[in-house]
């Protein structure tokens, strides 16, 4: 689009009803008199019960019904962050149109206070449609009015704006994506304006209250147009089958006959009866088969009620208080008390139910707050395999210094591992723009506490900690830089390497030897102290990885990949999902021998994978192929026919492990551990759906141990049509000895084990995915609904794998 050109939408084509969203309430809420209630108000604290009214107004009067927000309590910040849908649609706006809002107090019974009220036109002057985050001052003890011109306007006067509002008008620029975003200034930027905000706050105080409305946007800018005097004659009715879209406005809403029902049901006086109730033979079978549900799936009206009903009697069941939550009625001040009182003399949770707490389904802090006080109970290993989700999570929390937060700051601060992937895990979010604050904040918060600790047992104080994981960044932004240099080499893969030895000898000659030690990123606890120019190396691909070999403190090496031009996010997803059903297997006695390597995604779209020297099985099937070819010519074919029956992953194991009594001639001990991790991968595969799997990204060490790497396709999505849901290959099965041997039989018999051993933690292995619904992993963000359907499918499929193996 040229810089002249001008792309719009007309008001009148927007077939849509009006949207917008009433978020928060900012400012201290003044003293209201109810001369009635006989209360004074400056005798005990402010508490208000507040809701707003919303009115929409044309040409100075009211137009349809008005909408009301639910109730908010919060005695120290009012945020409703609620969506209103009003059956007007855009097209039926006029010129004139307004929003009249007012904010009401109900705390003191049937009196309801006055709090103030502003009006919005929803066009500005050019005629175009207001869009995003609208700040609105208020009209203290005014209800707002819709007349044309307005006696409440919410904008604030010209003579009376300040910095504060010159700001205001720049990050709503700035959310609609009309400035440019640069990361680094961005943050800096955000710090700094908190700053002014304090500073303004304090000079002028706090006499005004603000109301902050979210305008619907849309791709262009939206242009008044009336519709004139060409009218749309309805279309005659054909004799086809048509489909005609009816809008209808009550769809979705509660129906109020069912509520009242509800209500009644649930009313106080019932709670004396209902502690002495104790369900029947039939009631108790239906309870636990809702208890069996997967933490997902919606509850009906009446699964609901039961639960309810019987709430009392179940609080000695600890699977029971997730889907007894679930069933509150959290808008409803009394039940929501009643709840978190039953909450917190219930039958202390398991870690993994804790998890569904912090899902977006729980919005109420207290719930939020309990599953944090259920995870202190974890130690730093079990916390580390929830780490990722548990970062997360702090998107679904209601304030940016939640107590998840600080929960995950005061752990990591006992843990450097913990501190390590805390940081990273966190940095990484800043470049999701709708919630850079809030992660930042996180970030803070760390820094913060970890500079403040003292020396420990090895003289390190908070401040060389923290100057040792900020090296881990620096050394990461040397290595983008030196990928950059490389990938500017014309010519092959070789001498790109010869490049970037010369850089690491050269130029960069302090990356060979670091003037201090430095945290390695994928294994904080090891140090390394510079890299080995000769031993590192660059893959033959589009993106040129680097792989770049380590020397330790202890005088060993670490070898790691480096990418950069991937996002790696969704393998190191993968990866550690891998390790953690890898976790679960052995705490079964089950060790399948799997390969859970390190992956760290330290960008948008670089990161560091931990090398595992191995072989794909498209280098093992061709081996010796290759290897003999050109040799002896004058017996070329018969050679060929020779070396192709030991084209198989059997030779290759030979080579390293012979045992002429063994079985197919290896060792009994290598043979086992490759049935091991077959069977280990294939559950896995099935169960993460994970796609594009051919030889090249099925590696095989020498000890036996096979593998996958390159999880680009997961959970159902494949490149390629009708993909078969096990991942088993017929080179695996012929290195068993066929589908008929005794030893594909026993693999057969380790993937039915270890898909019921992962189907008793399926639950958290859900809330898990549960979790990640929310962040920009490509295959989750695509369609998060989907990837949680895929893994409930599997979820409530108990002999699903023994099905697909035949057995």
């Amino acid at each position: 689009m040229s810089g002249n050109e001008f792309r719009f939408f007309l008001s009148y084509d927007i077939n849509l009803p009006v949207t917008f969203r009433i978020e928060r309430l900012e400012g201290s809420l003044p003293p209201v008199e109810f001369p009635d209630s006989g209360i004074d108000p400056a005798a005990e604290e402010r508490r208000a019960e507040l809701y707003v009214e919303c009115v929409l107004c044309m040409d100075g009067a009211p137009f349809g019904l008005p909408m009301r927000t639910r109730l908010e309590t919060n005695g120290s910040a009012y945020c409703w962050n609620e969506l209103i849908t009003l059956s007007t649609k855009y097209r039926d706006l006029g010129r004139y149109s307004q929003l009249a809002l007012t904010v009401w107090d109900v705390s003191h019974g049937k009196n309801e206070g006055l709090i103030g009220g502003a009006t919005i036109p929803l066009f500005n002057s050019k005629l175009q449609l207001k869009t995003g985050k609208q700040k609105l001052r208020l009209w203290l003890g005014k209800v707002a009015d819709g007349s044309f011109p307005t006696t409440t306007p919410g904008k604030v006067p010209r003579h009376e704006r300040g910095e504060l509002e010159r700001l205001e008008k720049l990050l709503n620029k700035y959310e609609r994506g009309q400035i440019q975003r640069v990361d680094w200034l961005d943050w800096l930027t955000f710090k700094a304006m908190e700053k002014i905000k304090g500073l303004e706050s304090s000079k002028t105080g706090s006499s005004h209250l603000y109301l902050v409305v979210d305008f619907c946007s849309f791709e262009h800018r939206v242009v008044f147009q009336e519709s004139g005097a060409n009218f749309v004659l309805p279309s005659p009715i054909s004799s086809t089958n048509e489909l005609v879209i009816v809008w209808d406005p009550e769809v979705g809403k509660i129906n109020p006959s069912e509520h009242k029902q509800l209500k009644l049901a649930r009313s106080l006086t019932r709670g004396i009866i209902d502690k002495d109730l104790k369900p029947s033979n039939n009631e108790r079978k239906s309870i636990q088969r809702i208890l069996k549900y997967p933490p997902t799936r919606y509850l009906s009206g009446d699964e609901k009620q039961l639960l309810w009903k019987f709430r009392f009697s179940l609080m000695t069941e600890k699977r029971a208080l997730t889907k007894f939550l679930r069933c509150v009625e959290w808008s409803d001040v009394q039940e929501a008390k009643q709840a978190l009182e039953l909450m917190g003399k219930w039958e202390t949770i398991d870690v993994s139910d804790a998890l569904e707490l912090l899902s977006p389904l729980f919005e109420s802090e207290e719930v939020r707050a309990y599953a944090v006080s259920v995870l202190e109970r974890a130690d730093d290993e079990e916390l580390q395999c929830y780490l990722l989700q548990l970062v997360q999570a702090l998107r679904f929390e209601r304030t940016d210094k939640s107590r998840l937060s600080q929960f995950l700051v005061q752990r990591s601060l006992n843990n450097i591992e913990l501190a390590s992937f805390l940081r990273w895990y966190v940095a990484v979010e800043f470049y999701d723009h709708g919630y850079t604050k809030r992660f930042y904040c996180t970030h803070e918060l760390l820094e913060e506490n970890m500079m403040k600790l003292q020396a420990g047992p090895d003289g390190e104080d908070g401040f060389k900690l923290w100057q040792s994981l900020v090296r881990q960044t620096e050394l990461t932004a040397q290595l983008c830089s030196i990928m950059r240099d490389v990938r500017n080499v014309r010519g092959n893969t070789q001498k790109k390497i010869e490049k970037l030895r010369q850089l690491l000898s050269g130029l960069l000659s302090e990356l060979t030897y670091f003037e201090e030690p430095i945290r390695s990123p994928l294994a904080p606890s090891l140090l390394i102290t510079g890299i080995v120019p000769s031993e590192s190396s660059i893959f033959k691909s589009a993106l040129h990885p680097l792989r770049l070999t380590f020397r330790t403190q202890t005088g060993g090496t670490s070898k790691i990949i480096f990418k950069k031009g991937d996002d790696i996010r969704q393998d190191q997803l993968v990866v550690q999902m891998v390790s953690l059903m890898d976790r679960l297997l052995k705490l079964e006695n089950l060790d399948l021998h799997l390969t859970p390597y390190k992956v760290l995604a330290t960008g948008q779209d670089e990161g560091m994978l931990e090398f595992i020297p191995s072989r794909s099985l498209a280098q093992v099937l061709h081996l010796e192929y290759l290897k003999d070819y050109g040799s002896f010519c004058g017996v070329f074919v018969l050679k060929i026919q020779i070396l192709s029956e030991h084209r198989s992953i059997t030779s290759y194991l030979q080579k390293f492990h012979p045992d002429d009594r063994g079985p197919f001639g290896i060792t009994a001990t290598c043979l086992e551990t490759f049935i091991k991790s077959c069977a280990g991968y294939s559950v896995i595969t099935y169960i993460l759906g994970i796609g594009d799997r051919h030889l090249d990204n099925l590696l095989l060490r020498d000890d036996g141990r096979m593998f996958h790497v390159d999880f680009g396709f997961i959970l159902g999505r494949d490149p390629k049509p009708f993909p078969p849901p096990m991942k088993l290959c017929k080179e695996m099965v012929e290195a068993m000895g066929g589908a008929e041997s005794q030893y594909y039989t026993r693999f057969k018999s380790y993937c039915c084990e270890a898909y019921n051993i992962l189907r008793k933690s399926s639950n958290l292995i859900l809330n898990l995915f549960h979790l990640m619904a929310g962040s920009n992993i490509p295959d989750i963000a695509s369609d998060p609904e989907k990837g949680i359907l895929k893994m409930l499918a599997w979820g409530a499929a108990p002999g699903e794998v023994p099905a697909r193996l035949g057995r």
